[in-house]
């Protein structure tokens, strides 16, 4: 009988729900669509939630792939807008636009003769990303040059760097991990063996840096704590349904063949790297260092919509091989050390 009067509750409240669409529709200032209200109404419903489930339309849901794919069709830079122009910040190596001669400082002004003002910067990139092997023709003034320089790219795969590093003092690994994506372990891998060999196979240390690394996907940090743990629990998840529950352990072998490592973090890291600062933490493999994370321990699913893009909603919390949650109290480092400022 309870339930029957839930479902009573429910439809009543439903029929609100109606009556204030067709209000709305019937009444407001300005004609509005009827995808635009109940769009809106959707956002609503999952951002009142918490700040990280959210509906994504379909624009949306395809960014987000690209994000966690890793990979897109595209020029290779990095840009930003300045006085309505498109702004060059770098070329990415090894792309095409790296390779045409696309320099860090470059205004774009047109693209295949169509100027970019009154275009969103969202909207810029979206026109320059596109199929491999299709061309683009970029209009360039570039400090210095008399004339404007046209420049015809041939689109690429682009895979932007998530992992960058460098060797230390002759026999110090720097590893830095900027997101998690498709591309990250395989990159982590790739980078670890570079080091060593730079390093002559004399490594004596490692710092993994996850400063202002937001997170990504839960395999991938998975697969990076992984790395670097021969047993052991690395991260577990609770969920509304305790069947449902999950937790993850590690393999054996270390990439780093238990070399001593260093977790750099901050306020920015978030997510994917707080499991990978807690397990290394938790297991005493890593000395934590820099100031407390962001704290957010919750998992997202992604649902995908038929036709409508996606929803994006809070399934269950992450917690720490040592049971801590993560939520909203983030990584507490085991040295704190405030960034330095540039004097």
């Amino acid at each position: 009988f309870a339930q029957e009067g839930s479902r009573t509750e429910t439809f009543r409240l439903l029929n609100l729900f109606g009556d204030v669409f067709e209000r709305v529709r019937a009444e407001y200032v300005e004609p509005v669509s009827d995808r635009d209200l109940i769009e809106n109404a959707i956002s609503g419903m999952l951002s009142g939630l918490d700040p990280h489930s959210a509906y994504l339309n379909q624009r949306s849901f395809r960014d987000m792939q690209v994000q966690t794919r890793g990979e897109f069709g595209g020029l290779g830079i990095e840009v930003t807008q300045e006085d309505g122009w498109v702004k060059v910040i770098s070329p990415i190596d090894d792309t095409p636009a790296a390779r045409a001669g696309v320099r860090a400082g470059d205004l774009i002004t047109h693209l295949n003769g169509e100027s970019v003002r009154g275009l969103t910067l969202q909207e810029a990139v979206d026109r320059m990303r596109g199929e491999r092997g299709t061309q683009i023709r970029l209009t360039i003034r570039r400090e210095g040059a008399e004339r404007p320089i046209e420049l015809t790219i041939t689109r690429d795969v682009i895979r932007p760097q998530v992992v960058r590093f460098r060797l230390e003092g002759g026999d110090v690994g720097y590893i830095r991990i900027s997101s998690f994506n498709e591309q990250t372990e395989r990159a982590l891998r790739q980078a670890m063996q570079s080091l060593r060999s730079q390093a002559g196979g004399n490594l004596r240390g490692l710092v993994l840096d996850l400063r202002n690394n937001p997170g990504g996907l839960l395999d991938q940090a998975i697969q990076v704590a992984d790395d670097f743990l021969e047993r052991g629990e690395i991260v577990s998840t609770r969920t509304r349904r305790p069947d449902d529950s999950q937790r993850w352990n590690a393999r054996p072998g270390d990439i780093s063949q238990g070399l001593p490592i260093v977790v750099l973090i901050n306020d920015g890291s978030a997510s994917a790297s707080e499991i990978v600062a807690g397990a290394l933490q938790d297991h005493r493999r890593a000395v934590v260092l820099g100031t407390r994370s962001f704290g957010k321990g919750s998992v997202q699913t992604v649902i995908p919509l038929q036709g409508n893009g996606a929803i994006r909603l809070t399934t269950a919390l992450y917690y720490t091989p040592s049971g801590r949650s993560i939520q909203a109290t983030g990584i507490e480092p085991d040295i704190e050390v405030l960034a330095a400022r540039p004097e």
